[in-house]
């Protein structure tokens, strides 16, 4: 059996063996509560929490980052270009990710394939299937046949919400549930959060200098937690959604802290992210690309500072700007190089998105 850590995680992560249909079998018989009480808890009680006024020993920047060069993440390939000319590139890979919720498949998702119990526990709590305070007993993961179990202590009522499953505009089949709507009327965010610009331009620069599979290979998304100035969790997939969940998921089993925190994301600022970031009780949402009516309405009526177009020096701010300490010098700041621009960046500057994924 072979044994994966994570960062940060004080548990063996543990492939699933054949006998997974053996344990579902029996889940469906009825026995799945006894089974789950010999299992040992996912959940340690000496992580500690990340927080702003912790130490920067405590709190390092790209504590989870990039990994362009894990061979499993990219694949090169030979082709043409428009002159006929043989030229090789890398491409990032996709592969299927098969969710079950104890005994119950909830899910098949396409992803890059890194930290699959994190994307896994992130999208059951963010689709309001797994709430913060479930515990999580085990989750096993075998990659021969791409599978994820995240295993609770309580019986989860993940029927009523598959029927009410909702498809969005996130590429790689984002959905979110019908009753989310619902929880996101109850979230308050905090009111004594603040991103100054200055902290803005240095977390800009530093994610898009960061080495990753954009800059190696392109076609995928970034999303970053921050807390000041310093870039914390950054994890990059085919869907932004995936990225989020994976964010999400990491909070959850490292007990993080949203309240001060600030969220990246490179893809669009539509209702599916706002909704995502709210529920996960982070205050600031900023985008290099741009904005939905329906994203912008939402982050309104939750009172999240919603950041878009965030390249160089510029940005526009369509809610939550009292949240915004204007202390940076702009005769002393340049335009984002060329180099780190994203798809369209440069056209998306006069008005056009970026990134449209």
């Amino acid at each position: 059996m072979r044994h994966v850590q994570s960062p940060r995680r004080n548990r063996a992560y543990t492939d699933l063996t054949d006998d997974l249909w053996w344990d579902v079998f029996r889940d469906l018989a009825g026995e799945v509560g006894q089974a789950l009480n010999q299992l040992n808890p996912i959940h340690s009680t000496k992580r500690g929490r990340h927080t702003c006024a912790a130490t920067e020993n405590d709190v390092k920047e790209f504590e989870v980052r990039p990994t362009p060069d894990d061979p499993r993440l990219s694949k090169h390939v030979s082709g043409i270009d428009h002159e006929g000319k043989a030229v090789e590139t890398d491409v990032v890979t996709e592969r299927p990710l098969t969710l079950f919720l104890n005994a119950r498949e909830i899910v098949t998702m396409m992803t890059i394939g890194d930290h699959p119990d994190l994307l896994a526990v992130g999208f059951l709590l963010n689709q309001g299937m797994l709430k913060p305070d479930d515990v999580i007993t085990r989750i096993d993961y075998d990659e021969d046949i791409s599978t994820v179990v995240v295993r609770t202590a309580r019986e989860t009522n993940y029927e009523d919400k598959l029927k009410k499953k909702v498809q969005t505009s996130g590429c790689a089949q984002g959905t979110v549930f019908g009753d989310l709507m619902d929880e996101f009327e109850t979230v308050r965010l905090s009111q004594g959060a603040r991103i100054k610009t200055s902290w803005l331009y240095q977390l800009t620069k530093k994610i898009n200098t960061e080495p990753s599979l954009y800059l190696k290979a392109g076609a995928i998304h970034g999303c970053v937690l921050a807390c000041e100035n310093r870039p914390l969790i950054y994890m990059e997939d085919v869907g932004r959604h995936n990225a989020i969940d994976k964010i999400a998921g990491y909070m959850l089993i490292n007990k993080v802290t949203p309240d001060d925190k600030i969220f990246y994301t490179t893809g669009r600022l539509t209702s599916e992210m706002v909704i995502k970031c709210v529920k996960m009780g982070i205050p600031i949402l900023v985008s290099r690309s741009g904005f939905t009516a329906w994203g912008v309405e939402l982050a309104r009526k939750a009172g999240l500072t919603l950041i878009g177009r965030a390249r160089g020096k510029r940005f526009l701010a369509l809610s939550g700007a009292e949240r915004i300490e204007f202390d940076a010098d702009l005769s002393q700041m340049g335009e984002e190089e060329r180099k780190f621009a994203r798809k369209s960046s440069v056209a998306s500057a006069d008005g056009m998105d970026a990134d449209g994924g």
